[in-house]
């Protein structure tokens, strides 16, 4: 594995015994270094990993790029939703299916404000309303590569990007405008947070950052259910199975940091649902997604 666990003679850390034991460096920059270093030192990048990751964003640039719109405007739906978001900031922020808000679609609409964003910026086109979607593509393929790379190696990650982008219902999500290419994005960058929690030593400095990586991985989880509900939680059970088992920290300080997570995915998840409760059903377009009984 090319990214080595850090010895304990250097960084105060043994994978082991799951301990910071105290440096044996009595200077004060090596103490404050040992207490914020990491159980994985990630390597250099030498030349050739360099032009391989270029190649792989150069490959996942033409599969999500090339003949975009041969779809045209793809799920027509959602672009009507888009093109009324674009022309209108209420109904960008409901979701809704015509300018007038009249009802929204059948979706939370996190999705469809990176397509209304588009739509304001370069104008009404099919490539602008699936722009979104191809970048969230490379950036998906980027961040899996990233992710992978940190514990296997430069080439484990290349290959894993290849694989991915190569997947054929992968190469037609990020050509499409339903909300799965920004769900998939959210979860591949929850994973990518929760593993970079598990890096680090326990001492009170590793913990605090740690904390802060498990809260962005909640974040990102909670950011899901506007974009599609309760898919983004299929995860869950793995990632809480992964963080009890592998963090180096005691019970107690797992569970805090477990709860952590969970509180920033429910601020994240809830805020809008929580908009659609307060604000009048006059103020705002009957929710199309949502339940009759929730509405008020």
């Amino acid at each position: 594995m090319n990214a080595s666990l850090a010895s304990s003679s250097s960084y105060g850390f043994s994978p082991h015994s799951r301990t910071f034991t105290s440096p044996r460096s009595t200077s004060a920059d090596a103490v404050a270094d040992e207490h914020s270093s990491r159980a994985y030192i990630l390597p250099r990048r030498t030349r050739g990993d360099w032009v391989a990751l270029g190649v792989m964003l150069l490959v996942a640039c033409a599969i999500f790029f090339i003949n975009l719109t041969a779809s045209r405007y793809a799920n027509e739906f959602y672009s009507t939703a888009a093109q009324a978001g674009s022309v209108s900031w209420k109904a960008f922020l409901w979701g809704s299916l015509d300018s007038g808000n009249a009802i929204t679609v059948d979706k939370p609409p996190a999705a469809l404000w990176l397509m209304a964003l588009s739509v304001r910026i370069f104008g009404l086109s099919s490539f602008a309303i699936l722009l979104p979607e191809a970048l969230m593509g490379v950036a998906t393929t980027y961040l899996l590569y990233a992710t992978v790379r940190r514990y296997w190696g430069n080439w484990a990650g290349i290959v894993t990007g290849f694989i991915f982008m190569l997947t054929p219902v992968a190469a037609l999500m990020f050509r499409f405008n339903n909300p799965d290419a920004l769900l998939v994005l959210l979860m591949t960058g929850a994973t990518h947070a929760l593993l970079r929690s598990l890096e680090y030593v326990n001492h009170p400095s590793g913990n605090r950052k740690r904390t802060w990586w498990m809260v962005l991985a909640g974040a990102l989880i909670g950011f899901g259910f506007p974009a599609k509900q309760l898919q983004v939680l299929l995860v869950l059970p793995g990632f809480a199975l992964a963080f009890l088992l592998a963090s180096p920290t005691g019970m107690v300080r797992r569970i805090l940091d477990t709860l952590a997570a969970i509180g920033s995915m429910i601020v994240a998840a809830g805020w809008w649902v929580l908009l659609t409760v307060i604000v009048p059903a006059s103020d705002r377009p009957y929710i199309g997604w949502l339940p009759a009984q929730f509405l008020p």
